[in-house]
């Protein structure tokens, strides 16, 4: 009988210490001091769990296989519940466990003041335990009834601070989107079920790799759709905004953190190990378009915003759509950039909505057109939010730089390689993608932080100790993953990437067959540092700065299209005349740049209608769409 104090069991126990903290939380979480205990105690000894097992797992390439109860065996297959850990779903684990770890750290301070903090602290680890238990499982079942369980707990806290104005609603469109996408899984799972009779990932990828038949094609669009949904990718982007505007900022760095990465989780091991198909380039073309349109919709629409948490959830997708682009790449330099990208994703944009949440916290609104001066009142909270907007938007020397570069380097790469100039498009995207990436951050910062304090915010003070010490947390990350890219390649991102493009040794271990590890040239992300790299960022910058001045001008500074007369302080400003102050709201800043593309942005705004009746609409076109897809293109 196996010990129980081996390594083995370390996988269940991280999953099983933060649902036992959930239930010890419901018996006596009245009091405050044994709640927050027990939360603090539950992360932190789920992350320590799961650290341990990075010498094993990430240095030397085991795969742990733990099997619950009694398991059967058919055709040299175990067939059972199991949890099966390799690098690829450590490296997912490691980045659930940090986000959770952080955001409970910032929920002591920041949720003092709020009603009903037991529920909070039992749905939030229900929140973590859900999502954890998702990218450990090794069972396809098993991941279905990890994503109801993430799913719900995820919808009752966005509507946690029920009396917030759009937050019922927001979690209502969640719920009702959120049980669509989990029905595709399901769907997809029986399918899948009823044609090879087993529900192990191990088992289910040794039967059906690499073509795709009828059946299986449908089955495949439900899996994807499904979790394209917790991916919030498009057409499920507008979920992401009306969460996260409702929900928490804690909170906010969980869905945006964690659970957009249980659906990128999801579906690569859906491509490259269920089905196997990244040799198909529909399959290809399908991702890279995907994260593609993802990318670019989701960066314009940031711009449009005027509220400080939904121009965040934008710019979460548009970042996801990064990753899923960079996967999508199939090649070994795509994904070890794809992972770091999630990961860097995770730090940096938990950063940012711990900031919005330290806004929020003393200023009681997000309210972009409201807000400004904050510099002069919270100095630490704008230090540490200009260093998520510096590593969010690919400025040296933090960490989204260094895995931005590695993935313009991958597509273009592939350009070379395969001739499609497809590919080629795909990196200038991801360029424009970040320049107006940094456009919308200097609009944030200079909208939040900088310019006039207004009279009503004259006696905001800086957040608590704890509340710094998590967002402290997050930029120490920013900056250390972004210095030292080729330690981050050759621990975490490197294995994963290794993981991916060798499912064999996934299937073999569910068999207990043991298989070498077989290491290839990791890439390494070191060129980012190079000269002449420097200077191609220079050229990048030029063309950013060239793009915003070309996309910023208009015709006439008084009047409009229309001809109706402008507000005068749109006019030119010349020497001599009388000196009058004019806040520029957020919705100003680069109001030259939204009047040209006016068009472009009615359309998205007509589009874009909040019923939840469309949403769902959405979900099934989508569904549709990728069933069609691959009938006629497989």
């Amino acid at each position: 009988m196996m010990n129980v104090l081996s390594y083995q069991h370390f996988p269940i126990y991280a999953i099983m210490v933060l649902f036992l903290g959930a239930f010890l939380i419901v018996l006596f979480g009245k009091n405050k001091i044994a709640r927050s205990c027990l939360a603090l105690l539950s992360v932190t000894g789920s992350l320590a769990l799961l650290v341990s097992l990075v010498p094993r797992v990430m240095l030397n390439g085991e795969i742990i296989t733990y099997w619950m109860g009694n398991r059967a065996y058919a055709g040299g297959y175990a067939i059972g519940i199991a949890l099966e850990v390799d690098a690829l779903s450590l490296f997912f684990a490691l980045l659930i466990a940090v986000a959770v770890f952080v955001s409970c750290v910032y929920s002591i301070r920041y949720m003092e003041h709020d009603d009903n903090i037991p529920q909070y602290y039992t749905l939030f680890l229900m929140l973590a335990g859900g999502v954890l238990g998702l990218v450990l499982s090794g069972d396809l079942f098993n991941m279905f009834i990890m994503v109801e369980i993430l799913t719900f707990a995820a919808v009752a806290l966005t509507a946690f601070r029920n009396t917030a104005r759009g937050a019922l609603e927001a979690a209502f469109k969640y719920l009702v989107v959120g049980s669509i996408g989990s029905t595709c899984i399901l769907a997809g799972t029986i399918m899948l079920y009823a044609q090879v009779h087993t529900l192990n990932f191990a088992q289910l990828s040794a039967l059906i790799p690499g073509h795709l038949n009828g059946s299986t094609r449908v089955a495949f669009a439900l899996l994807f759709v499904g979790f394209s949904t917790k991916a919030f990718l498009v057409p499920f982007h507008p979920l992401a905004a009306d969460a996260h505007g409702a929900a928490p900022a804690s909170i906010s760095v969980l869905i945006s953190g964690v659970l957009t990465k249980s659906g990128i989780y999801g579906i690569i091991r859906l491509v490259y190990f269920l089905f196997q198909s990244m040799g198909l380039r529909p399959i290809q073309f399908m991702l890279v378009f995907v994260g593609s349109v993802s990318m670019f919709v989701c960066v314009t629409m940031a711009l449009a915003q005027h509220d400080f948490k939904r121009l965040l959830a934008f710019h979460s997708i548009s970042q996801i759509g990064y990753v899923l682009t960079a996967v999508g790449l199939s090649t070994a330099l795509g994904i070890s950039a794809g992972l770091y990208h999630a990961m860097n994703h995770t730090i940096f944009k938990g950063l940012l909505f711990l900031a919005a949440g330290a806004v929020l916290h003393e200023t009681g609104t997000t309210d972009l057109d409201r807000l400004g001066g904050l510099s002069k009142r919270m100095p630490h909270t704008t230090v540490l939010f200009l260093i998520g907007a510096a590593s969010i938007s690919g400025i040296p020397p933090f960490n989204g730089f260094a895995s931005k570069w590695l993935i313009y380097q991958a597509a273009y790469l592939r350009a070379v390689e395969t001739g499609n100039i497809g590919y080629l498009l795909v990196t200038i995207i991801a360029l424009v993608t970040s320049t107006l990436t940094l456009a919308s951050f200097v609009k944030v910062s200079q909208s939040v932080f900088f310019g006039r304090l207004p009279e009503e915010f004259k006696d905001v003070k800086e957040v608590p100790f704890g509340m710094r010490f998590a967002m402290s947390l997050f930029a120490i990350l920013c900056v250390l993953t972004g210095l030292l890219p080729d330690l981050v390649t050759k621990l975490l991102s490197g294995p994963a990437a290794q993981a991916v493009l060798n499912p064999i040794r996934y299937i073999a271990a569910a068999r207990g067959i043991e298989m070498p590890v077989e290491n290839a040239a990791l890439p390494q992300a070191a060129g980012a540092w190079s000269p002449i790299n420097w200077l191609l960022l220079l050229g990048i910058a030029l063309f950013a700065i060239t793009l915003v001045a070309l996309l910023g001008k208009y015709d006439q500074v008084s009047e409009n299209a229309s001809g109706e007369k402008l507000p005068a302080k749109y006019d030119l400003f010349f020497s001599g005349e009388k000196s009058v102050y004019s806040q520029v709201g957020g919705g100003d800043l680069f109001w030259g740049f939204k009047h040209n593309w006016r068009h472009y942005f009615s359309f998205m705004h007509d589009l874009h209608s909040g019923v939840v009746n469309d949403y769902a609409l959405w979900a099934v076109v989508a569904l549709a769409l990728a069933i069609a897809f691959l009938q006629i293109v497989l």
